[in-house]
């Protein structure tokens, strides 16, 4: 097989980042719940600030990440999170992980390993190959949808329905993964070209200033969301919910604009369809074991 060393290099750094996201609900619920009970904001608490300061080192390495290895391969690895998190949540939240949460953890870790293997290489994009799919019918019509979508979730249906139903969050958080991701996989694109010397440069800089005001919007919308879903809702279910629409929607949106399911073969395609499907009902898993009751004994007293 040939070696693909930048590929294996933002899959490692897309574990760490994992690991580090992996902490961030759980350390701003934690937060949260301390000020709570102590009536002041959350904005005072240093517990609160370290899983916010987790967030933005996570960010940055996950930017590297898309940078270094298709983004096919870097979101589903965030189920990794998904089991650091959940682990870390019945340790400092007392969120109890029973056999079930147990066993959607080894399936992320089986599921990650599947994707890995099987991943396709880096696919290395020119700024003006960018340009041109940026401006795809197809892509621009999905851009639309989602910008409209999020208009309407935030609005009109947030105000109403925020606190009552956690998919609402999930929704625009996730939405947003259209936009944070390719931003961040199209800066790395942009910036030779945007600080270099050539008569492009100018035009490279428009690009890249658009594609960072993206990114920024995103991620800082994302944040006030998240937050928002953290007072109303556990961290480890809406972590797990969180992890299966964003990594849909995110490979989704990639897959559209930078086609990287095409240097898949039909095994590859198949094995990477079956390793995001074990991750995804290992996640799952997780989120059932926060409510779900484990009799091992049938209770006395009771006939089938």
């Amino acid at each position: 097989a040939d070696e693909n060393p930048e590929g294996t290099h933002g899959e490692t750094i897309a574990v760490i980042s994992s690991f580090i996201n992996g902490s961030t609900f759980v350390l701003q619920k934690k937060g949260i719940l301390r000020s709570r009970h102590k009536g002041r904001p959350y904005l005072t608490d240093a517990v609160w600030w370290s899983g916010t300061l987790c967030m933005i080192v996570g960010q940055v390495g996950n930017f590297l990440a898309y940078n270094a290895a298709p983004a096919v391969v870097v979101a589903p690895l965030g189920a990794l999170g998904v089991l650091f998190g959940a682990v870390l949540a019945s340790w400092i939240l007392n969120e109890h992980l029973n056999i079930l949460g147990k066993l959607g953890s080894v399936l992320c870790c089986c599921g990650s390993v599947v994707l890995i293997i099987h991943a396709p290489k880096a696919e290395a994009t020119s700024r003006l190959e960018l340009e041109k799919r940026l401006l795809d019918p197809v892509f621009v019509t999905y851009a639309l949808t989602v910008v409209l979508l999020l208009l309407v979730l935030i609005v009109w249906v947030a105000p109403a329905r925020g606190t009552s139903n956690i998919m609402v969050y999930v929704a625009i958080c996730s939405l947003l993964g259209s936009f944070t991701v390719p931003s961040s996989k199209g800066l790395g694109l942009v910036v030779p070209d945007a600080f270099g010397e050539g008569p492009s440069s100018g035009r490279a800089r428009v690009l890249f200033l658009g594609l960072l005001g993206t990114l920024a919007i995103s991620i800082l919308t994302q944040f006030f969301f998240i937050n928002k879903a953290l007072e109303h809702f556990s961290s480890n279910i809406f972590e797990a919910i969180y992890y299966v629409t964003f990594t849909s929607t995110v490979i989704f949106a990639s897959a559209l604009l930078f086609k990287e399911w095409t240097t898949l073969t039909v095994t590859d395609s198949l094995a990477m369809l079956c390793g995001l499907t074990t991750v995804c009902v290992g996640v799952i898993l997780l989120r059932i074991s926060q409510e779900a009751l484990i009799m091992w004994k049938k209770k006395e007293g009771k006939s089938e």
